[in-house]
């Protein structure tokens, strides 16, 4: 009997399709026993992989990982057991950049079973109440913001996610992060994406600081404080009809100018990975091949909850139906999204910048001042461990 542990994030998004695609897996493979357990999301961010590689066969894990996996050998290289003409077809069928994702020094890391970029969410009830239409441009998102008052314009800018937000912002107006290793992004860019942000936490609502994704479409969906948010992480739960007492509905980001089509969203999602220390790497491989398949991700994976990682599922009438559209109606934002660094040393950066920018939004410090020490924090991070700003 081979038995697998596997280690997901504590959501139903997270949890539910691998407690569901383990279940019908032991069932047609009676010879495995797959036990999952769930962490929490700041923990998904932020726990060491190798730690975590120590402990569990099946790991469900962010692509900025990938450097440290490759450099630490913690994790098999999923290139050396799965047949190339499935990882071509997993190639064929990704959403964005999800596939690639999970690729680094000429190996894949993980398979992505789920995908998701940062797009724009909204109360379609609360803004025909309210007189207002969907924003096309920053621009707009601006002055929505500072016309609404009983239902607000929020977005998740705890430190993990106000860096987030300042990346796609810099890559959406033109200046994808990570491409000059000199530099974190060109100084007016920045300065234009801090601008940007301060404005909404003066003019949005007053919990932003505070919240995460799902934090921020609880807020929306339980209550009628937001009626708009223009970038977080999508979550397609939020769009089902049951899930909770008011349907959150979700778009394509804002765009840089009225002619631009929207660009630069920040590419998130999980993928499964095998940790280099199982006993059984053979029926790892099988479930995980399984769980990736367009068969697996556009049936029980999405009907459990999951939020699948196959552009196969992305596109089926049935998963639209299911879920108003959520699919479909941002395929569009995860095609041009912006895949991050993934080099060894970036979660650090990416935790100790998110730090500087919460600091900058909470206080106002002068903008050429944070984007000196972004710089620093960045360059730094390269070469060496990245210090406390």
């Amino acid at each position: 009997m081979a038995r697998l542990r596997g280690i997901t994030w504590d959501h139903p998004r997270g949890l539910a399709p691998m407690l569901a695609t383990a279940a019908e897996f032991e069932q047609r493979h009676p010879d495995v026993r797959i036990g999952w357990e769930a962490r929490s999301l700041q923990a998904f961010g932020d726990q060491p992989i190798e730690d975590l590689a120590e402990q569990y066969d099946l790991l469900v894990v962010d692509h900025p990982f990938t450097g440290v996996a490759a450099r630490s050998g913690c994790l098999v290289a999923l290139d050396t057991y799965l047949p190339a003409a499935f990882l071509a077809e997993q190639a064929a069928h990704s959403v964005g950049g999800s596939h690639e994702s999970y690729q680094y020094n000429g190996h894949q890391w993980a398979l992505a079973i789920d995908a998701a970029a940062q797009v724009s969410a909204y109360r379609s009830d609360l803004l025909r109440r309210h007189d207002q239409e969907i924003p096309r441009t920053w621009d707009e998102v601006l002055a929505l913001a500072r016309r609404s008052r009983s239902a607000r314009v929020a977005v998740p800018l705890s430190p993990v996610n106000a860096i987030c937000c300042f990346l796609s912002l810099c890559a959406g107006h033109g200046d994808p992060p990570g491409t000059d290793h000199t530099r974190l992004a060109d100084r007016h860019v920045g300065a234009h994406a801090l601008g940007i942000l301060r404005h909404l936490v003066e003019d949005g609502h007053p919990a932003m600081l505070a919240l995460d994704p799902p934090r921020t479409l609880d807020l929306m969906a339980t209550t009628d404080e937001v009626l708009y948010c223009p970038l977080l992480f999508g979550y397609s739960n939020y769009s089902r009809p049951g899930y909770a007492p008011r349907l959150c509905r979700f778009t394509h980001i804002p765009s840089a100018e009225p002619d631009h089509p929207p660009a630069g969203a920040i590419l998130g999602g999980t993928g499964l990975a095998i940790s280099s220390r199982c006993r059984a790497i053979n029926e790892a491989c099988r479930y995980a091949r399984w769980v990736a398949s367009p068969g697996c991700q556009r049936t029980i994976y999405v009907q459990s909850g999951g939020q699948p990682g196959n552009r196969v599922a992305w596109t089926d009438p049935t998963v639209n139906a299911a879920t108003d559209d959520f699919f479909l109606n941002t395929l569009a934002t995860l095609d041009r999204s912006y895949l991050r660094p993934r080099y060894d040393g970036f979660i650090a950066f990416q935790d100790q910048a998110g730090v500087v920018l919460h600091d900058y939004l909470r206080t106002g410090v002068d903008q050429r001042t944070v984007l000196d020490r972004l710089d620093r924090l960045y360059v730094g991070s390269r070469t060496t461990p990245v210090p406390a700003p």
